[in-house]
């Protein structure tokens, strides 16, 4: 665990401190990634019987940074990241008009369910801030469901400290 990820998640909880914004987030930031997934998803080369595309760029970039932040929560966030990338790719190869509606179609409401959720905070969003936050968004989601699980106490632990010193800081 690196403090990187320590600040990172308490970082973008403390923007995230009303409940209907994580419920949002909740839905948002798959229904986003998923999107993304799949319009990065063509085209598609094949290298050898591997089929690549920049989705498998993007999500593969992505994997190395949750990895450089957390071995356990990294394995996790691959896992999920795979899933996407195979769900991605059955969606690419439906027909134009499906694949391009069904991720436009993602990518656009998983926003619009952020918005609606930053509303409710009366906040901006994290990535207004640091850019990072866009790529924070899906692991501080698996950091809390493996909280919610009683897992990974020390981190949790160390995440709820520094929140407190965030909203101190901004309290002053």
């Amino acid at each position: 665990m690196s403090d990187r990820l320590v600040r990172h998640l308490a970082n973008y909880a403390a923007y995230h401190r009303d409940r209907r914004n994580v419920a949002t987030h909740v839905i948002g930031i798959p229904m986003i990634v998923l999107g993304l997934a799949i319009l990065l998803s063509c085209p598609v080369w094949m290298a050898g019987e591997l089929p690549l595309s920049p989705a498998v760029g993007v999500l593969g970039m992505s994997a190395v940074f949750y990895l450089r932040l957390d071995r356990q929560l990294g394995v996790g966030m691959i896992a999920i990241l795979f899933g996407v990338a195979v769900a991605g790719a059955a969606v690419a190869a439906l027909d134009f008009g499906a694949w391009l509606w069904t991720g436009v179609g993602f990518f656009v409401v998983g926003w619009i369910f952020q918005g609606v959720g930053h509303l409710w905070e009366g906040r901006k969003p994290a990535f207004f801030e640091d850019i990072v936050g866009l790529l924070i968004g899906p692991i501080y989601l698996l950091a809390e469901l493996v909280f919610a699980l009683g897992l990974r106490r020390d981190l949790h632990g160390l995440v709820q400290g520094e929140i407190s010193r965030i909203t101190a800081m901004q309290a002053t």
